[in-house]
């Protein structure tokens, strides 16, 4: 199975630290986000992997390079513009195959094991969903009996981590260009086509410096 991982962010919330950096660069524990990831799938036997890039792409690549130190193959998807998460997946679908995919935002930290993943998938997508976080208590899906739905009870609702299988099947009929992905998954979702799985373990969003921070105190906690 192939993965790919979402970086084409500018990450404006952590500015000034992304005006000269893009957002998967910026260390956490002396170590840039994205390498966290990379080191966790090849660890977790996925040798091909597709990354998009836009904001300061060139770095990325700079630093990655083809992806032989760490024990993978990298190949890039530049996007001149964001295409926001769906469009991103969608440009890069001809490097991912016509096989399901392993993704993964590039601008979380957590210790999933993404070996987990590495399984069939009988609908057009797996999610991973966590416990709802402080700054997103309302969640954003339920997982029912294995089956992930969009209901109104936010009592019952978890929050996507951003870590799913996905099916190239997902994006059939849509067009080249900047669109999201909730609005496939909701419709995936209707037709009972979205599996999922509740992770307990470590997970942050580092979208802000407060939580880039507590990345930073988890590290140094566990060295």
């Amino acid at each position: 199975m192939k993965a790919m991982i979402l970086a084409a962010g500018k990450g404006e919330r952590l500015r000034p630290l992304t005006l000269h950096t893009p957002k998967p660069l910026v260390r956490a524990g002396g170590t840039p986000l994205i390498e966290y990831h990379i080191r966790a799938l090849a660890e977790a036997g996925f040798n091909e992997l597709v990354i998009n890039h836009a904001w300061l792409g060139a770095q990325i690549e700079a630093y990655l390079g083809e992806g032989d130190r760490f024990g993978l193959r990298i190949r890039y998807s530049a996007e001149d513009e964001p295409l926001e998460t769906g469009g991103g997946i969608h440009r890069a679908l001809p490097l991912l195959g016509d096989q399901p995919f392993l993704v993964v935002n590039g601008d979380i930290w957590t210790d999933y094991d993404f070996s987990l993943l590495d399984k069939p998938v009988s609908g057009l997508a797996h999610l991973v969903l966590v416990n709802n976080p402080a700054h997103h208590p309302d969640g954003d899906f339920a997982l029912v009996d294995g089956s992930v739905r969009e209901v109104s009870a936010s009592n019952t609702k978890l929050t996507y981590s951003g870590i799913a299988i996905l099916s190239p099947r997902l994006f059939d009929g849509c067009s080249a260009g900047a669109f999201k992905l909730a609005p496939l998954l909701r419709q995936a979702m209707a037709e009972g086509l979205v599996s999922g799985e509740h992770y307990c373990g470590r997970w942050i969003d580092v979208g802000t410096h407060e939580r880039l921070a507590e990345v930073e105190r988890f590290l140094e906690a566990r060295r």
